[in-house]
């Protein structure tokens, strides 16, 4: 394969010499969209493992995070926000909660209700983990210009609005 060509330019061409009537252009994107998903979601979960956390751990008190100040949620939100089943986030906050990085208290507004807040430990994790993430997300966009990114971006922008 040349340097221009890549694993995606090469299934294309295949369907190309036995379907000659596919139009494979969305195969050609959405192949390599697929392809670097995978590859930047294993460098990320890669970088968060050094912080003692997955990548879906790292959602989770990084909402926590992004919320401001008290860093507070209520499983539902958490939930919603990161489009889990409230199975699956009760399994994530139990980890983080044996972990030190958040804990739940009962909601002062709700007796049935909880609260999700991020402890200091986790604050300090989660700054240090969001750090490290743009890192390998930067080097992977080292190849581009400001413009090409801002470019990027709002292609991607425009294709993720229209799925």
């Amino acid at each position: 394969m040349s340097e221009d060509k890549d694993a995606v330019d090469a299934i294309t061409a295949q369907w190309f010499a036995v379907r000659p009537d596919l139009d494979t252009a969305p195969m050609a994107v959405f192949g390599r969209i697929y392809r670097i998903s995978k590859a930047m979601g294993d460098a990320m979960e890669e970088r968060y493992a050094r912080f003692g956390i997955s990548r879906g751990e790292f959602d989770v008190v990084a909402t926590l995070r992004r919320s401001g100040d008290p860093y507070t949620l209520s499983p539902r939100q958490l939930s919603a926000t990161l489009m889990l089943t409230t199975g699956g986030m009760t399994g994530r906050l139990d980890k983080l909660e044996k972990a030190g990085l958040l804990c739940r208290k009962p909601d002062p507004h709700d007796r049935r209700g909880l609260q999700v807040t991020i402890t200091d430990r986790g604050l300090a994790l989660i700054d240090e983990a969001v750090s490290a993430g743009l890192e390998v997300q930067r080097a992977a966009l080292t190849g581009f210009t400001d413009e090409e990114v801002d470019a990027l971006t709002g292609l991607l922008r425009k294709l993720l609005a229209g799925v």
